[in-house]
């Protein structure tokens, strides 16, 4: 039987002011605090991103205070998702991709792309985004040469890594439930993000070598906990999609499976922060999965 995929759980973001003296040791010093996570977990969301262009300086810092197995996922900007809302977005991914994020090399996991909640489904726009995408650092690189003035004698132009580079989409409208929309994922290889919340479709149908979850609090946005039995059913959940197959009670927009593969890797990450449940909601789902492994997973 084929080892299964490789699992990260953690959390989104980690500058909180109420995690300080609660998740964070009392005393323990602000910069500290993101290597004081990489001890915790294996993965972070990068949110920073969605909010402006930050400096190849932050990237290499943040590279420096993890481990060398661990990995982030970083948030695309929200001029693009929300202000362009995919259009004429050429410019605006190369001077993101020429911002430093290359400086992450192997820890550079998925970029997720979080879709406003008034973004309706137009496959036209959605395709042709997709498509602009840079599938592996060299093309990363080489779209990053494209920047323009605005970050000027700032860019990171140079790959730094090898590898191919994996993208999530996030939805946050109804209109996104349907099988067009799976089938070009699939066709572009994207990963669909499976979002819990009661706002927007908690949808899992699995479109892409690796499985994307955002646990955001199935009760109260970002703020209500997961209790035992709720993380006793994602991990049963992040088990099956690690298999290579899916849980059995997948919420699909298409009924029938996905392709069953070998393994596939999970990232899951709880954006639950408001009352600090985010890292212990991580914490026992990784107790629930690999206890034995701590922060590191592979099954």
């Amino acid at each position: 039987m084929a080892s299964p995929g490789t699992v990260r759980i953690g959390v989104s973001g980690w500058r909180y002011a109420p995690w300080r003296g609660d998740f964070y040791p009392k005393g323990l010093a602000q910069r500290r605090e993101l290597a004081y996570m990489g001890e915790q977990f294996a993965t972070n969301e990068i949110n920073g991103t969605f909010y402006s262009l930050q400096r190849p300086t932050s990237f290499a810092q943040w590279a420096n205070d993890v481990p060398g197995d661990f990995q982030f996922s970083v948030k695309g900007p929200r001029f693009i998702t929300h202000i362009l809302r995919l259009k004429d977005a050429e410019t605006p991914l190369a001077n993101f991709f020429a911002s430093g994020v290359l400086l992450l090399g192997a820890k550079l996991g998925p970029f997720l792309w979080q879709l406003p909640p008034s973004f309706r489904f137009d496959a036209d726009r959605i395709a042709g985004f997709l498509r602009q995408l840079p599938r592996d650092f060299a093309q990363a690189a080489a779209l990053a040469g494209r920047h323009d003035s605005h970050i000027a004698g700032r860019a990171v132009t140079e790959a730094t890594g090898t590898g191919k580079l994996r993208h999530a989409m996030e939805i946050r409208h109804e209109s996104f439930a349907a099988p067009e929309f799976i089938e070009l994922l699939r066709q572009e290889g994207v990963a669909l993000v499976c979002a819990d919340s009661v706002e927007w479709p908690r949808l899992m149908d699995v479109t892409a070598d690796f499985v994307y979850c955002r646990l955001h609090g199935s009760e109260e946005i970002y703020a209500s906990g997961y209790d035992d039995t709720a993380i006793a059913e994602w991990a049963a959940r992040v088990k099956a999609w690690a298999r290579g197959g899916e849980p059995a009670d997948a919420q699909r927009v298409i009924a029938t499976p996905g392709p069953k593969r070998a393994r596939r890797d999970v990232y899951v990450y709880f954006d639950n922060d408001a009352k600090v449940r985010a890292p212990y909601d991580a914490r026992a789902l990784i107790a629930r999965i690999a206890p034995e492994r701590g922060r590191r997973l592979s099954s």
